[in-house]
Parts: C-alpha cells; structure tokens; sequence
C-alpha cells in the first residue's frame, strides 16, 4: 500500500486528532497577509472594508458612505462612488507602465498558445466594447455569453462591463432548453457564442444550440436577442441567419481602439449568473460592481498571497461558473497577474497535461476542485511526478469540501510537502471567498476551510440560531452583510428572501452544515440536504465518503439519503475501486465480499450507524461538465424513483449502469 493509499481518520477523530500545518517562517515573513488584519476588521468591520476599497479599487468618483443596510437584505456598498470594472481590471495598469505585463497565457486543448499583455487585452476590450456599441449595447443591457474557455471569453465580458452591460455567462456545456431559459430570464439584447470549441481532443459545435435557444418554440415567441456575434473557433460550418449573426472577427478588428468606459454607480449590475436551484426554474444571482471588486481583489491578494510581479497564477475552473469570474477575470486582472487559460480538459491528450502546462509556464498558484485532485490520485502519483512542479508555492482547492486523504495527496504529491493549501469556501451567492487559511498566518488542517476571513462574519449555528461552542455542530450562517454579497434574485426579490433569509430571519443561511472543532476552527459538511438524518444521528455525507476513499479498494465515493422506513434515511453509497482492485467485482461472490469489507471499515472509522446500507461498485459516478458529481441522480436512483434531469451531465449514459448495476442485491443489515 502507497502512501496516498494510506487510511486516515474519520471527521470525528479529525476533528480532535488533526495534525495542523504551520506556516514556514520563510513564508510568513514576506506573506501579504497579517495576522493583524483579523484584529482590525473586529474592531471596525465597516471601516476594515472601505479601507480595502480604496487601496485596492480605482474610483472615479470617492465613495462617502460605506454600507446602508436599511433594506435589509438588500445591501448597498460604496453606493455613491462610480467606477468602472474593465477600467480597474485593464486600462488602469496600463496607465501605471504595466502594459507589456502579461495578462493571460492561453493553452488551447489542440496545442495552439496566445500570449496576451495588459496592453493587448485594453486595445481588445476596448474594440469589443465599440462593436457592441454598434450592435446596439448600452448601458443597463444584458449580454448572454455562451463560449469555451478562451481569451475572447475575458475580453466579452470585459467589454461588456465596459459599457455598463451586465453579462450572464452560461457554461458552453448547457443544453440549447438551459440557454434559453437564462436568455429570456435576463431578457438578453444580444448573445455571444463561438463556431465550437475543443474538448478531448474533438471540436464541439455551440452555435447549434444558440440558434435553437432563441427561435420561437411550442408556441412561445423568439427570445428578446437582436444580434449573434459568434467567435470562429473550430472552422466547423454553421448555419447563418443574415442581419442577426455577425462574425467575431468582422465586427471587433475593424473597431476603434479607444472606447471611453462607462462610470457606473457602485451598484450598478455587473453580471447575473444562473445557479441551479433545489426546485424551479434556475435563480439568476445578481452581482453589482463596488461591492463585488472590493473582495474579490481583497481575498484573491490575499488568500493567494498573490505576487503580481513574479508570480504565474492557474485557476482551473470555466468562466460560466462563478469561480471563473471572480478569479479568473476579476481578482487577478484588478491585481494585475499573470495568469493561465486552459481550453481543454486535464486528461487530454495525457493525463498529466496539467502538470506539464504548471512545468511550462513556471505556475506558481494553483487552484482547483477535490474531484480534479481526486481524479489525479487515481490516475496515480508517477504521473505528475514526471514533471517539474518546483514552481508552484501555494495550492487552493474551491468547490465542495475536500476529504483529507486527498488534501494530503494535493501536499505531498502536487506541493513538495512545502506548500500552504487553501481551502476556501464560498458560493456563487457570496460572489468571494468567505472562509479559508490565510498562509503564512493560519496553520492550515487537512480538510478544514478553518476560519471566517477578516471582515467575514462566519458562524455556526443550532436550530434556534444560537451559535454553538467549540466542538458542537450545525448550519453555517452569516450573521453580517458582506461587500460581495448578492443584491437579488433577478426579477425576484421575494424569492431572494425566502430562500436566503428566511429560515434564520435576519441572518443568511448558507445551506451548508458545519461542525467547529475544539479549536473552533469550521469543517464543511456539505449540503444540509447532503446532511443525513440516519435513526436521529445526523450523519454527513461527506464524512462517510472520506471514510470510504481512505480504504485502499476506494478511489472515488459519492454518499446519498435515501428514505427509509424504519431509519427515516438510509446510507447508500456509490465507489469506483482503484485499478488493481477492480477485478474483484466482477463476480458476485468479489462484490459482496468488498462491500462488507466496506461497510465494516466505515463501522470502524465512524461507528456501526454510518454502515451505509447499499454499496454498489460503479465504473463512473454522474458529473457535471464542470466535474461536480450530481448526487441528486444517484439518490433518483436509490430511492427507485424516475431519474430526474440528467442533460448536464459530461456523459447521461453513466446514468443507465448504475440503474442496472443497482439491481443486483447487497448487505442491508446494520
């Protein structure tokens, strides 16, 4: 057995038991974060925030007042200033002599490179801003962006932020009824697509789907767009409707250069984005402009304690989820880094494609999801070990809590066991990161996103909203408003209160459990719905996964609640076993023998009431695009109910094995 095959503890014991990373004296001495910064924001949270404002966003005109929050919860920050976003992001480091600073290094999956320097990125902004312009985008408008990972992704929603547009980014891998939805949910002037785009190594035509979402349908009018500006990509044919599509390229080369930015009040709507809600149609989370900069760039100079002039920044994530936004697009440009875009996916055309492009670029920041890390275990350890990872210096993890067998991986194999990791939580909804490490101030524990950062007001409560001691459990909430913070629900305020506000009247309830350990620092549970109530123990999802993945058949898990007539909820867990195992499986008397064998290490690394019910032994566990797993199927499919919307998924066949692999009997004793 390997080391990263090595079991650890269960959440319960880790709880107690976490070895804690201290930051190296090195790091710490030349970190931009301080320890200081907790104590100043206690003191004066307000003023902690307007102070960041003004160091770290360019105004045109100076704000005077801080926060009103006399329409809770409504929040308005720095509403009297103006500025502009692109301005901050680009023109102002050009103006400072930073314009031959790269700005973007882009790989794209086929091989093809581009390098991009501030100053390339203002003339291309500023175009893209005046061809917009011409088609009729002004201020107040929403622009529909449905492209791959590739510069003119940045540069769209640049120039539309330019003009005072809000854009809605929607993942390029939605279906053509998802895109219409957000469409004519924002009410959309004009969409922004490509030809196609390159994923494992074959193009994938986008421009179809546009064509679909906007024409009429089953009775319903055509959307609201006027204009299709489509990006040539894959040079695959696509079909053309004259006066309404328009070329990329036609319309933004023979543009001006100079394009004057629109000052908007600090309020003024940046962006609406699309997130899935647990029932109806998806909640259009609006995003404004001061508020928003102020901690992005705030937590992405500090969480990542971000060099701007030395170092190489790499965020995995697609632009059409918020991860892309705030450090892709946002945080990094307004602190001026150098980044990488990638088009492609990590396993394409190798699977150590990542590490090489970390090797080539001499990336030193580098932020992704647990899955992704969790794909990489499995894959195996002599594959990034086939590279030179020497430049990286600190490792963030975004998206779901990760379980500590893959935060000590991501160290060992991915850091050198040299560099910090920061697990931050955050959602779209709270538009930053709200709790992780700091490095070089926080000793950081494998699995825990630790503590509310400075300005953050954090906590975890019970039912009854009283914040539970050290070591107690329950939901994690937001007791104060936050400069980030979403204003809405688009079109819908009353939705926005009922499903934020509502269930802790005052305070924002995040959805998320949480437990503090002995030292109060916040360990993530998952969903509340991901929070199983299994005879009355509360029991997570997440912690039965960890407990699983740290056996050494297990290299994936995913866990569900599923309704149970003597228990109220039943475990079921999902795994795919590591190559070397997977053999085992293949015979009844093998499964059955790996789910005991399971299920007896879950008794004994949680307790005999986290014996999940039901094991079934997959190839493949349902994900999204974006590499998410869609526990909602999976419990669909333990419950025996139709499975619901599977047109997200990377590949829906997945769906069907695991029904019929469901169908074979296993262990339900306790």
């Amino acid at each position: 057995m390997t080391d990263s095959q090595s079991t650890s503890p269960s959440l319960e014991n880790l709880l107690h038991e976490t070895r804690a990373f201290p930051p190296s004296p090195e790091f710490a001495a030349q970190a931009n974060a301080q320890a200081s910064m907790y104590d100043e924001a206690a003191t004066d949270r307000v003023e902690f925030w307007a102070r960041q404002a003004r160091e770290l966003v360019t105004w045109k005109t100076p704000f005077t007042q801080t926060l009103d929050w006399s329409e809770a919860p409504v929040a308005k920050w720095f509403a009297d200033g103006t500025l502009n976003a692109a301005y901050n992001a680009v023109d102002r480091h050009v103006e400072a002599g930073l314009g031959d600073r790269v700005a973007i290094h882009f790989e794209g999956e086929p091989g093809d490179t581009r390098t991009v320097t501030y100053a390339d990125l203002q003339r291309e902004v500023s175009r893209a801003a005046n061809a917009l312009a011409a088609l009729g985008v002004t201020a107040g408008d929403r622009v529909v962006i449905y492209l791959p990972m590739l510069v003119e992704s940045v540069v769209a929603m640049l120039a539309c932020a330019r003009l005072g547009a809000a854009h809605s980014v929607v993942f390029g891998g939605f279906s053509a009824d998802a895109l219409r939805s957000r469409i004519s949910d924002a009410g959309a002037k004009l969409v922004i697509t490509a030809d196609g785009g390159y994923r494992r190594g074959a193009p994938s035509a986008l421009k179809p789907a546009v064509d679909e979402a906007i024409a009429p349908k089953d009775g319903e009018p055509a959307t609201t767009v006027e204009h299709v500006v489509v990006v040539r990509r894959t040079e695959q044919d696509v079909a053309w409707t004259e006066g309404r599509d328009v070329w990329w390229h036609d319309a933004v080369e023979a543009a001006d250069t100079f394009h004057e930015p629109a000052w908007v009040d600090a309020e003024h709507p940046l962006f609406i984005l699309y997130t899935s809600g647990t029932t109806g149609k998806p909640k259009g989370i609006l995003h404004t402009t001061g508020g928003y900069l102020t901690q992005t760039a705030f937590t992405h100079k500090n969480v990542f304690d971000l060099k701007a002039e030395s170092d190489v920044y790499w965020c995995t994530a697609d632009i059409g989820w918020v991860t892309g936004h705030s450090y892709i697009v946002y945080g990094p440009l307004l602190n001026g880094a150098t980044q990488v875009i990638y088009e492609g996916t990590p396993d394409t055309p190798h699977r150590g494609r990542w590490w090489e492009i970390v090797q080539k670029y001499g990336v030193s920041i580098f932020y992704t999801a647990p899955t992704a890390i969790r794909a990489c275990m499995k894959w195996g350890e002599e594959i990034p070990a086939e590279f030179d990872l020497s430049s990286l210096r600190v490792l963030g993890s975004v998206g779901e809590p990760i379980n500590p067998e893959a935060w000590m991986w991501y160290r060992r194999v991915i850091g050198s066991d040299r560099t910090p990791i920061v697990d931050t939580w955050w959602q779209t909804e709270t538009g930053a990161i709200m709790i992780s490490p700091l490095p070089g101030v926080t000793a950081a524990k494998p699995g825990s996103a630790q503590v509310p950062l400075p300005g953050i007001a954090a906590t975890v409560v019970d039912d009854e909203a009283r914040p539970v001691p050290d070591g107690g459990g329950g939901y994690l909430v937001l007791a104060e408003p936050w400069p980030s913070m979403l204003r809405g629900i688009w079109g819908d305020l009353q939705r926005f209160k009922d499903t934020y506000w509502s269930r802790f009247p005052g305070i924002y309830f995040a959805g998320d459990g949480a437990k503090k350990d002995d030292d109060g620092d916040i360990w993530l549970l998952g969903r509340v719905d991901d929070v199983m109530n299994v005879s009355g123990h509360r029991l997570s999802t997440t912690e039965i996964e960890s407990a699983l993945v740290s056996n050494e058949l297990v290299a994936e898990a995913a866990v569900v609640g599923a309704a149970d007539e003597v228990s109220g909820q039943a475990v079921v867990a999902f795994v795919i076993l590591r190559g070397e195992h997977a053999d085992q499986a293949s015979t009844d008397e093998g499964s059955a023998r790996i789910e005991k064998t399971l299920r007896d290490h879950v008794a004994k690394e949680i307790g005999p009431i986290a014996k999940p019910k039901r094991i079934l032994v997959v190839a493949e566990l349902p994900k999204t695009r974006s590499g998410k797993i869609m526990r909602r199927l999976l419990r669909d499919v333990a419950e025996n109910r139709e499975v619901g919307d599977a047109t997200t998924l990377a590949d829906s066949s997945v769906m069907n094995l695991i029904q019929t692999g469901l169908a074979k009997p296993t262990e339900d004793e306790n």
